[in-house]
């Protein structure tokens, strides 16, 4: 009588392998031979559906092993059980193990590592790290991704932080409510990433429309936003007159910023090979840009007499730092002016009132109160971001000189002595 078990033998399954074909060893085990190798297969019936389980191959699985597999196949079979759903509910149960230890801090520094590349400088990921490391490490770092919910979350924003306004302990959310803003978005964003890669699952606790928004205070609500403090128009051909008077490469840059509407980072980072002094030109380029994108500046007479001053404190003949040279060089030699250097010159002319932003603004409202030009125009001399999808469709240039026309207006503006009437768009309108 044949066996209906065991049928196979160590010699059999030797001469089988090259052989393409099915080897019966009994029992619902099969040694599956094909061109590309050899393997073991389960075929079964439960609940009148035949299926067919593969048991690994024969370069890792003996025929010994493979009977073991199949015996423990079998018995799941017999309680009523599919050996097929079984092993993925054991795989699913060893990755949600793997999930279960992965940190917030883990996928964290995943998450910035992944994005790094995209964002548009160092500064950026650095500000992601220190605002994690100071305020949510501390409380969620080491726990596991899967168990933060939204009473972690919100330990985190109500955490106890100095309010430097009031001189008192208060809730992060109240006391510092744009960095607990950012921090909520940084969060959610991380939890976000784990999800997709499978280290948690279910709703994202640092949600905040339709869920942190029913326990919190809108941000607007917290505390109003503070504009940077800007100086009336009226009074800057005032202050221009006193600034030209300072001496230094931070008054030199202060008045260049102002001239051209440009952002104190923009200026102090500025190289001499970004400059076209023949073509009274400033091409800032996009990886210095807020809006990612290069940002053309056409410059005035007396903005071109200061870049002039500027030439001979760096010898342009020089291959090791010509174009890449600075043009407002700090104390340092090879590094730009300070972050801090127009506010400390502020400090100094006792108009701590200001910031050198805050002209930025003195521009505009000058451009909209004084002047004839498009309000576009203005907006483009600020490069600010194009929010409207109809008006990026039917404006795809830069305005350039249009642009020149009221940068050479404002250049005049300021060097008056009396504000003088109203400046007028040279080109004739929209």
């Amino acid at each position: 009588m044949a066996r209906m078990t065991s049928r196979l033998t160590a010699l059999s399954v030797a001469r089988a392998v090259g052989k393409p074909g099915m080897y019966a060893d009994g029992g619902g085990l099969y040694l599956q031979v094909t061109e590309g190798g050899a393997s073991w297969i389960y075929r079964y019936m439960l609940k009148g559906r035949a299926r067919e389980m593969g048991l690994g191959p024969l370069a890792l699985y003996g025929l010994k092993d493979a009977r073991i597999k199949a015996l423990d196949a079998r018995r799941l079979c017999h309680e009523g059980v599919d050996p097929i759903e079984a092993r993925h509910s054991a795989r699913a149960e060893a990755k949600l193990a793997v999930a279960k230890a992965t940190t917030f801090k883990q996928c964290a520094e995943a998450y910035i590592g992944a994005h790094r590349a995209s964002w548009r400088n160092a500064k950026h990921a650095a500000q992601w790290e220190a605002t994690l490391a100071t305020y949510a490490e501390p409380i969620i770092g080491e726990l596991s991704v899967q168990a933060i919910d939204t009473a972690l979350v919100m330990k985190v924003l109500e955490q106890k932080v100095r309010d430097g306004r009031n001189k008192r302990d208060a809730p992060l959310w109240t006391a510092k409510p744009e960095t607990a803003g950012r921090l909520r978005g940084r969060i959610e964003s991380i939890l976000d990433w784990a999800t997709v890669r499978g280290y948690r699952d279910g709703e994202n606790p640092a949600r905040w429309r339709g869920h942190l928004d029913k326990l919190l205070p809108a941000r607007a609500k917290v505390r109003k936003v503070e504009h940077h403090a800007a100086l009336p128009y009226g009074d800057l051909p005032d202050f221009m007159t006193t600034l030209r008077d300072q001496e230094g490469v931070a008054a030199r840059a202060l008045e260049f910023a102002i001239l051209t509407a440009a952002r104190t980072g923009e200026v102090i980072g500025a190289r001499w090979g970004e400059i076209d002094l023949s073509g009274k030109l400033w091409t800032v380029p996009a990886d210095r840009m807020k809006a990612g994108k290069d940002h053309r500046v056409p410059l005035s007479p007396r903005a071109i007499t200061i870049l002039v001053e500027m030439k001979p404190l760096i010898d342009l003949d020089d291959q090791s730092g010509g174009p890449e040279a600075f043009v407002f060089p700090g104390s340092k030699r090879g590094q730009p002016l300070s972050n801090m250097a127009f506010l400390m010159l502020l400090r100094r002319m006792k108009r701590d009132d200001l910031t050198a932003h805050g002209f930025r603004s003195t521009f505009r409202d000058w451009a909209a109160e004084r002047t004839d030009f498009p309000s576009e125009v203005a907006e483009m001399a600020l490069a600010h971001a194009i929010s409207s999808k109809v008006e990026q469709a039917y404006r795809r240039g830069d305005l350039f000189e249009r642009r020149r026309d009221i940068m050479t207006a404002w250049a005049r503006y300021c060097e008056e002595t009396k504000p003088g009437g109203v400046a007028t768009d040279a080109s004739g309108g929209q």
